[in-house]
Order: structure tokens, then sequence, then C-alpha cells
């Protein structure tokens, strides 16, 4: 079996020549080949993944071979065909690309699909459709569990056995099943169909070989009652508790220059981003950084040259974050982007082969060394320290709003261990996502403490306004580099930290400020 990173390498390249191809094969309606020589023999691939993201309109291509995880995601139109096996998230965010896997297919088949056609002939594993939101996914064999659950809209087409829980949470959409299928859950309607539905999925179908019979039986949601969510519970506290002191070194001239600036992205084979401050805003969509106010150009220029964080329309400096909720974009959005990152408590579980996928096919859209930040929940703070050292990610970055309640003072030594044990390569960073708009203060306590960036919500929606409240925390943080005598913030350590309250210095394992030292519990073994 080949080495992992030898089946990402394969897979890389292998996006990199098809890509020049595509719109070429597109106008000459010719058929790519993959899994073949140039003289047609056959030499069937064995386990790429993440192969032809986001196909556009016209685009063909045939697959020979076994493939793995995110085949064919992010679509946009033309047709994929796999002559064998396929993995994991075979057509995720389709678009409008039609799919057929000859063979067998993973698990989260259609994942997020909102147009398209992907059918799969010799059965697949669980979640297939799972939060489908259109498009039609037929599957002529058995069927794992939870199909189609969480979709929206759309149809499914199973010939053939399906396993426990199909449709769960299920809002939309309609899930024909010709085989045996368990109760349903609660919320789900098992009903026949009327004869006016045979005719009309099979008039969708457009293949004799796929018809469905009149004693099949469809799957719908129930109504029921809309219950709002509010999302995660705040955190435990912030990070006011937490002093800066300057020890021996004296304070700097009001006037003394301080360099605030932070790399995202420290490896040679990385096209790092710099940031002014050691911060990236969060902004739901980066347009609202693009400012048409005439006269301040100052104003102007510090919205041009600061990354933010973005799930949306991201600018070349930007980085685009990657989650359920914008897969159907990202084919059209990431090229724009300077880096980007991965949610992982927005996407469902995965493996590390799913991840490499996911990361093949990301990186083929994105351009050429992006850096790369995984995103998850400090309460899974060494599975996302793990995560981040075996694929090469550039950041690791744990969500403080997590729903735990976890404070940032107790997420500081978590974090500290965390990385000290996972690990060991210098050019993986860390990072903080934070629930709350960070000042200066903050910026300079979450250095110290070791971390490289941070992320946060940005106070405002304004441009101008947030170029003003960039410009306020760097101005505070150079203040606070100033009082305690460095002049920069790589200088900072965790000796310039105190405790200014008992329960603080318990959770953080910083010294106490007047008692310069660590509560005694922090020395136990």
């Amino acid at each position: 079996m080949a080495d992992v990173s030898e089946v990402v390498q394969r897979s890389m390249s292998i996006n990199e020549k098809l890509g020049p191809r595509l719109q070429a094969a597109a106008e000459q309606n010719a058929i790519l080949r993959i899994g073949w020589t140039n003289a047609g023999d056959p030499v069937p691939k064995n386990g790429e993944l993440g192969l032809c993201p986001a196909l556009p309109e016209g685009a063909r291509i045939r697959a020979l071979g076994v493939l793995g995880s995110w085949v064919s995601a992010f679509g946009q139109g033309g047709s994929f065909t796999v002559q064998g096996d396929a993995g994991s998230f075979l057509g995720a965010a389709n678009n409008g690309t039609t799919i057929v896997c000859e063979r067998m297919a993973g698990n989260f088949t259609g994942y997020r699909m909102r147009s398209g056609i992907i059918t799969i002939l010799d059965g697949c594993g669980d979640d297939t459709g799972a939060c489908l939101e259109g498009g039609i996914v037929v599957v002529r064999g058995a069927a794992g569990q939870r199909i189609g659950g969480g979709m929206q809209d759309g149809l499914i087409v199973v010939h053939g056995d399906v396993g426990p829980d199909p449709g769960a949470g299920m809002m939309g959409g309609r899930i024909i099943i010709n085989g045996r299928c368990p109760t349903p859950p609660s919320g789900v309607i098992l009903r026949p169909l009327a004869a006016k539905e045979v005719k009309e999925i099979n008039t969708l179908l457009d293949d004799e070989t796929l018809h469905i019979p009149s004693d099949a039986v469809c799957l719908t949601p129930q109504e029921g009652l809309n219950v709002e969510s509010f999302g995660h519970t705040v955190s435990a506290g912030d990070l006011s508790q937490v002093g800066l002191v300057g020890n021996k070194n004296p304070p700097l001239p009001s006037y003394a220059t301080v360099d605030t600036v932070a790399l995202l992205g420290t490896s040679e084979q990385v096209q790092s981003l710099a940031l002014p401050l050691p911060m990236l805003p969060f902004v739901d969509t980066a347009s609202s950084m693009e400012s048409e106010a005439k006269g301040d150009d100052v104003a102007i220029e510090v919205l041009n040259r600061h990354p933010v964080m973005t799930t949306s329309e991201p600018r070349p400096v930007d980085v685009l974050l990657v989650g359920e909720a914008n897969l159907l974009e990202i084919g059209l959005e990431l090229p724009n982007a300077g880096g980007f990152g991965i949610d992982f408590d927005n996407l469902p579980h995965m493996n590390a082969e799913e991840i490499d996928g996911l990361l093949v096919a990301l990186r083929s859209l994105a351009k050429e060394n992006s850096p790369v930040i995984f995103v998850q929940a400090i309460s899974r703070i060494q599975s996302l320290h793990q995560r981040a050292q075996y694929h090469f990610a550039d950041v690791a970055m744990a969500r403080i709003e997590d729903g735990s309640g976890l404070s940032e003072a107790a997420a500081l030594p978590m974090t500290g261990r965390s990385k000290k044990n996972n690990i060991t390569s210098p050019e993986v960073q860390t990072g903080f996502l934070l629930g709350f708009a960070a000042n200066g203060h903050d910026l300079a306590v979450l250095v110290a403490s070791g971390t490289n960036i941070v992320a946060c919500e940005a106070p405002m929606i304004n441009g101008m306004d947030i170029a003003y409240w960039l410009q306020g925390t760097q101005n505070e943080l150079a203040q606070h580099l100033r009082r305690i005598g460095v002049d920069s913030i790589d200088m900072l350590e965790r000796m310039h930290l105190r405790a200014l309250d008992h329960e603080t210095a318990a959770v953080s394992g910083l010294r106490l400020s007047g008692y310069d030292r660590p509560l005694p519990h922090w020395f136990a073994r």
C-alpha cells in the first residue's frame, strides 16, 4: 500500500495537470480520462483523493480504479464517472455536476448537495444525502444508516435495503425506498406512493433500469414545532484578571517604535500572510472591509492591509473559513482568498483519510502554498493539535465558545500542555478564536502565554468603524509593550503575566500577583 504522503502528492499532481485541460476539453466535447495511459492501457488508480473539485460546466471526466474521499466535490456542472469504488463525501456540495459511481461509494455521498444527479450502482455507506438541499441521489444496492439525515429538499431513491434511522432530522424532500425499511425515527412519516408520484419520479430518473415500482415506500418529514436554537453558552470569563508586568526591563519612551506584526504561516513552503497585529478579525463577509469613504486615507489603508477571517467574499489577503454553511460557494470563492481554514466543529466528523481528501480538494482550488488553519473546540484541544501536526496545518486554532463554559484563563494551561505533548513541528502555530472583541491587553496576554494568532469577532460591521477599532487596538498593544519595556511582541513571555486574583491563579497556573509564584497545587505531582 502506498504511503499517505505519496497518495496526497499523486492526487495534487492529477488535479494540477487536469486544471488547464478542462476548459479546452469542454470546448471540444472531449472526455478526460484518469487511470489510463496515453495509449489507452488501463492503469487503475488506488486511493487517490480530492480529485476534480469544482468541475465547470461542460467538463467530462472518467476515472478508473478505487478512489478516496472528497472526489468531485463542489461541482458546478459537467460530468464525472468512476469505474470502480469511491470513498466518503463523493459529490459533496454538488451544485450541478452529474456523477456516476459504478461500484460502491462511502459515507456522506452527496453531502450538502444543492443540484445535480449522483448515481451509485453498488450500494453506499452511512449518511448518504445528509443535509441535501436539492438534486437527485439514486442508489442501487444497500444503503447505510441515517440516509437523508437532515435533508431540506431534493430526492433520494434507494433500490435496496436501508439501515437504521432513515431520514433522521429531515426537514423536507422525499426518500423513496424500494426495499426493506426499518421503522423511521420520530418526525418522519412512512407512507405509500401515489400513482402520480411514481410516474413523476420515473420521469425524473429517465432510466428504465432505475425506475421505481408502485409498491415502493416514501419517507417525508412530519410537521412539527420550530424551536429556535440560541447557540453555545458563553465562556466563564475573560482576560481582565491577568496583568502584564515589566520585570527588570525599564519602560520605553512613549514615542519609541515597537513591532506588533505577526506572520500567519512560518514554513518556507507557505506564502505567509503578514498581520499588522497578531489578530484576525472575524467578519461574516469580507465585503464589509471595503469602504467608499473619501478623505481618510489612513483608515482605508488599514482596511486594505489587514487580513480578516470570513465565510464569504474573501479578498486576496483574507482567510476563508470553510464550514457546512458555505460549502456550496467554496469552488467560486476559495480561489480569491489568501488562505483558508477548516471549521471541524461545523462539518461531519472525519477520519485522517477524509481530512486528507478535503485538504487536497481545497488546496487544488486555493492559491499555491496558501496557509491553512484548523479550527476546533477548546474541549478537543488534543485532537486539534494532533490533527494539525499530522496534516501539516499552519495554525491550530481553539474555539473558546464551544458550549463547555471553559474560561480563557483555564484554556491557557490546557493549550500549553497539549502543545508540548502533541506538536513537535516548530512550524505549527497555535491560536484562539475568542467569543469577544479582543483589545490590546488581551492580545499581549495571549501572545505572552505562547499564542501566535488570535481570531475574534469584530465589534462592528461598518468598514470605517472596523478600521478605527483596528488602529486603536494596535496603539493600545504598542502602549502595553512600551510600558513593560519590550519593543516587539516576539519578546513577550509567560514571565510577563500575573494573575490578579486567586481564582485566575488557580485555573491558569500563572503567578499570583503579590505572591509571585503559582499556587501550591500547580507544583503537585
